[in-house]
């Protein structure tokens, strides 16, 4: 009977195995060393083979960011949710791949290549934490850590059939994530199945006085709330989710979704979110505002790969030079929202409408409980298809962003199939209401699998 470290070691040789061969999904890039690894034998996670996104910081393996900017780099310290992670019994598999700096919404965007869907190779898995919710899909790991700015995990999970969940903005300590757009970013996680990822959120929930954006709230059972039902529940449907516009397969799965919580007792009903329409140049404004602040610090003096050259202004060159494109696009942009004489205009106006999304929402949720939308427009996408075009690729988040402009909890769950591909469903619940999410998506999952 193999003990902890020897099922360690199988997992680990497994997974090397098929990253390493011609049927690679390029989901990790990076694998724990077995012989490193420090296995517990108790708690909640004895284990389990967790993976990272590459954008939280841990000792012993590379930190990375999907950036040439950072290849090779080993943090002297680990982040809080990787301490929680070894507390609770979990073993480290590796650090997944992801868009450079989180800054993509397919995965395309990584210095080391792209991850492939493990659904069907010739699609994106969603990104940006892509390689995460592929390594859970592939059955790699059963859950992962991604990190989720505009929609990171829940539509990677979407795309790939698994589950995602982006908490409450200061549920989970950001310590050890690497910035991307500070007062948005969020670490989430990704499960096979709700149950494990609410287990997973468990766990790495709760205050940490090193991260001065953590709550100090009380974390609840959340694997207790994935049997908890619906009954009673007033679930509620923007219709600004659901344009004309929208794909009528994907309007089935989701009116399918409506009557099976209306089945497991739950009441339905429309509601408003009149400042959607503007969610996407609102969030697109900030972010990169954000980005361009928290990537000037690599200089290759202070941060970043450092690279010989004559003269201060030529090493500032050389050395940013190793940010991709979607990267130094979204700098430029920053830079530009910022600047003096269009800050009020760009900026200012997109601060105004965020604090008119979070109305919406504290408006919605004083009639309902959860909010049922798709997590995506669509399915998964080709590879290649948008990445020369960025619109369309910003447009994938369209449903997604609102959570984080607001700083609210948000789910993305299984809802079948549209010509063959995975399809999500996304929960949104009040601030600090990740139960109630858990809840629903649980009551769905369950009315799924009674199908099979």
């Amino acid at each position: 009977m193999l003990d902890v470290r020897g099922s360690a070691v199988l997992s680990l040789d497994h997974i090397k195995e098929l990253e390493g061969g011609q049927e690679s999904l390029n989901a990790f890039l990076a694998i724990a060393d077995p012989e490193e690894l420090e296995p517990y034998d108790r708690g909640p996670l004895a284990g389990v083979m967790v993976a990272l996104k590459d954008n939280i910081c841990t000792k012993g393996l590379p930190t990375t960011c999907g950036s040439s900017m950072l290849k090779g780099y080993r943090s002297p310290y680990e982040a809080t949710v990787v301490k929680k992670l070894r507390r609770a019994g979990g073993l480290i598999a590796g650090k997944t791949n992801l868009d450079e700096f989180g800054m993509g919404s397919s995965t395309e965007n990584s210095a080391f290549g792209p991850t492939l869907n493990p659904v069907d190779r010739s699609l994106v898995p969603g990104g940006s934490s892509g390689g995460s919710a592929a390594a859970v899909a592939a059955g790699y790991v059963r859950v992962a850590l991604g990190s989720d700015t505009g929609g990171s995990v829940r539509q990677p999970a979407a795309f790939c059939g698994v589950v995602g969940i982006k908490p409450t903005y200061g549920r989970v300590s950001r310590y050890g994530l690497i910035a991307f757009a500070s007062s948005l970013d969020q670490i989430g996680t990704i499960g096979a199945t709700v149950l494990e990822a609410s287990l997973l959120l468990e766990i790495v929930s709760g205050y940490d006085a090193r991260d001065s954006t953590s709550a100090q709230k009380p974390v609840p059972s959340y694997k207790d709330a994935v049997v908890e039902g619906v009954e009673g529940m007033v679930i509620g449907i923007p219709t600004e989710y659901f344009p004309e516009q929208l794909d009528p397969s994907v309007r089935a799965l989701l009116d399918e979704a409506c009557e099976r919580l209306i089945d497991a007792g739950a009441e339905v009903r429309p509601v408003s979110l009149p400042h959607t329409e503007f969610a996407i140049p609102c969030y697109y404004v900030l972010a990169t505002a954000e980005a361009s602040s928290n990537l000037a610090r690599y200089d290759g003096v202070r941060f970043g790969v450092r690279v010989p050259a004559e003269g201060l202004e030529r090493m500032y060159e050389a050395t940013r030079g190793n940010f991709g494109t979607e990267v130094k696009r979204r700098i430029m942009l920053g830079t530009y929202v910022l600047s003096s004489g269009y800050y009020d205009a760009y900026y200012g106006t997109a601060q105004r409408t965020r604090a008119s999304i979070a109305h919406d929402f504290k408006a919605a949720f004083s009639e309902v409980d959860v909010l049922l939308t798709p997590t995506s427009p669509t399915p998964a996408f080709p590879l290649g298809e948008r990445v020369l075009d960025p619109v369309a690729m910003y447009l994938s988040d369209i449903f997604t962003v609102t959570a984080n402009l607001a700083g609210i909890p948000g789910l993305s769950v299984p809802i079948g199939t549209v010509g063959g591909l995975p399809l999500g469903a996304q929960l949104l619940g009040p601030w600090w209401g990740e139960n109630h999410i858990i809840a629903a998506a649980g009551a769905l999952e369950a009315s799924y699998k009674e199908d099979t």
